[in-house]
């Protein structure tokens, strides 16, 4: 399938995107090149980077994504340490912090997270610190190890309508997502999750699971479109137009209420993050 003219992007070149990639390839992962982002030179050049924890293996087999699935690898403890070291070096004023999902860990790999949001508090205490964590196996403990290291944002994808999930990501459960987003709402912390469209999911579907996500309390979400990471992946089922994607933005923020929809082609779930973050 052709990819239409909306989807073909410039990536940019620039001092600060080079000095990111040269300093991120001798020191730690970012999910921006394990999952093939399509935004990663413009992330670059803007100072973002999303830093990707426990090592760059999946315990999953989620058909959309383009991270390694196999035996995980050893914990490094000093790795938060290292992201703050990292992030203080580059000068970020928003650090991103997501994980591979971790089902062979005990808490899903929850400690480490709040390790890494408290170095980073520690390392950059000017710094926003969003957090982009798996469902944790649904367990509200370890989600719990999470929120109380006070992130400003805490983000969990739900990334599909419910009927696709056992076509797409069959080792998640739509409301076990659901109910880790409510639970960490609930805490008080900013709320963030996100969607990708074109895997054959219907109009209904989407404003279906939009109306999901906001009962759950989340008060962010994304839209982009899915784009397979190769042949071997889940094929997309439909381009959807930049049009569309607008409407949904409109149909969120107006008719449903959320703080913010940031919907359109090229958006990921860290994409742009910290101007999300502050236009709420």
């Amino acid at each position: 399938m052709a990819y239409p003219s909306w989807l073909k992007k410039n990536v940019p070149k620039s001092a600060a995107g080079l000095r990111i990639r040269a300093y991120l390839d001798d020191s730690l992962r970012t999910v921006c090149e394990s999952a093939l982002c399509p935004n990663r030179g413009e992330c670059f050049a803007r100072r973002t980077v999303t830093f990707l924890l426990l090592g760059g293996v999946c315990t999953r087999g989620c058909r959309f994504c383009a991270v390694t699935k196999a035996a995980p690898e050893p914990v490094d403890a000093d790795e938060p340490q290292k992201i703050a070291q990292a992030a203080r070096k580059l000068g970020l004023r928003h650090i991103v912090i997501t994980s591979v999902t971790r089902d062979d860990l005990p808490d899903g790999g929850a400690a480490h997270f709040a390790a890494a949001i408290l170095a980073a508090r520690q390392g950059l205490p000017r710094a926003a610190v969003e957090v982009l964590t798996p469902d944790f196996q649904g367990s509200l403990g370890a989600l719990d190890k999470v929120l109380a290291a006070s992130p400003d944002v805490f983000n969990h994808n739900v990334e599909t309508v419910p009927r696709l999930y056992a076509a797409i990501r069959p080792q998640a459960d739509y409301q076990r997502s659901l109910n880790i987003l409510r639970h960490a709402a609930q805490s008080g912390i900013l709320t963030k999750t996100g969607l990708m469209l074109g895997l054959g999911e219907t109009e209904a579907e989407i404003k279906s699971t939009l109306q999901d996500l906001k009962d759950s309390g989340a008060s962010i979400v994304t839209l982009g479109q899915y784009l397979p990471p190769s042949p071997k992946h889940y094929p997309v089922q439909e381009f959807v137009h930049p049009d569309k994607f607008a409407e949904y933005q409109e149909y969120g923020e107006k008719e449903l209420g959320f703080k913010a929809v940031f919907s359109g082609p090229f958006v990921r779930s860290s994409y742009r993050a910290a101007e999300v973050y502050l236009s709420v």
